[in-house]
């Protein structure tokens, strides 16, 4: 029964008609942040976060070092009933709490357990949000200098709340060709050099 009534939050249509969920702090996009925005609603009325938060964690951990694991969620020739039973099978011997379990199963059944690792991304967020943490990544075509990086951080600074817990990552990305993409929680701002490219190449297109 228990299983049913979650499935019935969770379903994507249901949420949409009746408006119940649980207000997310942030603001998330794609199937995969509606799915994460409704793990969060129901974890939170079930006092479950934390619990949610740590169960995800774990199979994140799994999904990046174990090659069997993913490889069987990313295979798209296997049936929504074998995962869905696979996936008892592994949350059951985790531990993981009902609410986990039921949602991970339900990803099998609905065939979007592809999108698992991007799901559990979208529920980070909206976890450091829900803690009052401003999350920030910084992608650039090569790495920054610990001097730029400095003066970065002091450029975020200004943006950030008193008493707020930031947290800065760098990823270097050469596809980008220079310049930099900001993540700061749900905004993003997208200064890449590739990026001025599309729109010049786009312009181009439009003129001819």
């Amino acid at each position: 029964m228990a299983s049913q009534v979650l499935k019935r939050s969770l379903s994507l249509s249901a949420v949409a008609r009746s408006g119940q969920l649980v207000k997310v702090p942030i603001q998330t996009h794609g199937i995969e942040g509606r799915y994460a925005s409704a793990l969060y609603s129901a974890a939170h009325k079930q006092n479950k976060l934390e619990q949610v938060d740590k169960d995800l964690q774990t199979v994140k951990g799994i999904f990046e070092q174990n090659k069997k694991f993913k490889d069987f969620v990313l295979d798209p020739t296997l049936k929504a009933a074998k995962k869905k039973q696979v996936l008892q099978e592994i949350t059951a011997a985790l531990g993981t709490s009902q609410e986990t379990r039921n949602f991970l199963t339900l990803l099998a059944e609905n065939g979007r357990l592809s999108k698992l690792a991007a799901v559990v991304s979208s529920f980070e967020s909206i976890m450091r949000a829900h803690r009052g943490e401003l999350f920030v990544q910084v992608t650039t075509a090569e790495p920054l200098t610990k001097g730029n990086e400095s003066a970065l951080s002091d450029v975020l600074a200004q943006f950030t709340k008193k008493g707020q817990k930031v947290t800065v990552t760098y990823q270097v990305k050469p596809t980008i060709l220079g310049g930099l993409i900001v993540n700061i929680g749900d905004k993003y701002v997208d200064l890449s050099i590739a990026s001025k490219i599309k729109k010049y190449k786009e312009a181009i297109a439009s003129a001819i």
